[in-house]
């Protein structure tokens, strides 16, 4: 089946996923400054940093 059969959408999705194929996932899920010397999230630290600091009377 060649792109002239298919509808626009379909070739459309088509073009899309050998893309993907060829050239894998170009952008990562988090960015450099998103993410801790050891690889961890550097936005799940903050947010552990301030879970920790809740008072007691705020049921944390």
């Amino acid at each position: 089946m060649s792109s002239d059969d298919l509808t626009p959408d379909a070739a459309e999705q088509a073009r899309r996923r050998r893309a993907a194929l060829l050239l894998g996932d170009l952008l990562p899920d988090t960015t450099r400054d998103e993410r801790g010397d050891d690889g961890t999230s550097a936005g799940s630290r903050r947010d552990d940093e301030l879970l920790r600091d809740v008072p007691p009377h705020h049921g944390g």
